[in-house]
């Protein structure tokens, strides 16, 4: 089934310059990001990836993989997809499809996390609605956030350092335990890096739907 918002997803596509040089927004201790674009027939020399990735697919696409060895993998994505990548052998990479297409790369620096305990605030319990797990495993926890027009949310809190990648536009008002408010906005394509913890309730302020995608992670490095 396709993400509810895919038509939005694909607009995204509009933002970005296939022939624009993939573009690292976030590179730190605990990951690097790379956001990748790749014209129909554009080939890759040969390479390997060291570490794990969640791949967040920003258009509907088809990649050819070939291996050193001869083995070849297709791989066919649909816009808002999220699939988890282990790290691989030597390869090149091709668009195999008839159009562009844009990937979210989030590599995972450090080899597994600790087990986390959430809290009774966490985000897919206190609102589920909201908030689905799209994957979990020792490194990360993917969630899917999708908002309905003017839709409001319990307090929840985010305990980890965590990449969000925006799907659509999003204009959400934050009402934070001290009562206080603030407004954020973001849009489609846009992504953000918080390693700090964050609890609040909050509501969409637009009559459009909203969807994000966030990868939390739980190879906190120590003194990050």
């Amino acid at each position: 089934m396709l993400p509810a918002f895919t038509s939005l997803t694909l607009a995204l596509a509009a933002l970005l310059s296939p022939a624009d040089p993939p573009r690292i927004p976030v590179d730190n201790g605990l990951v690097r990001v790379i956001r990748a674009s790749n014209v129909p027939g554009q080939k890759s020399g040969l390479h390997k990836h060291e570490t794990n990735r969640v791949m967040i697919h920003l258009d509907q696409g088809y990649m050819r993989l070939a291996f050193q060895g001869a083995s070849v993998k297709d791989v066919r994505f649909q816009a808002g997809e999220v699939r988890w990548d282990p790290a691989d052998g030597l390869h090149t990479s091709e668009n195999a499809g008839p159009a562009s297409y844009h990937i979210v790369e989030v590599e995972i620096k450090k080899p597994k996390g600790s087990r986390v305990r959430y809290s009774a605030q966490d985000p897919p319990k206190t609102d589920p609605k909201h908030y689905r797990v799209e994957l979990e495993n020792d490194q990360v926890r993917v969630l899917r956030v999708r908002y309905g027009p003017r839709d409001s949310a319990p307090v929840h809190e985010h305990a980890l350092p965590r990449i969000t990648v925006n799907l659509t536009d999003q204009a959400v008002r934050l009402t934070l335990p001290d009562g206080s408010t603030s407004d954020l906005r973001r849009a489609a394509g846009e992504i953000v890096y918080a390693d700090t913890a964050a609890r609040h309730s909050e509501v969409n302020l637009n009559d459009q739907p909203f969807e994000v995608v966030v990868v939390e992670l739980k190879t906190v490095a120590s003194g990050q």
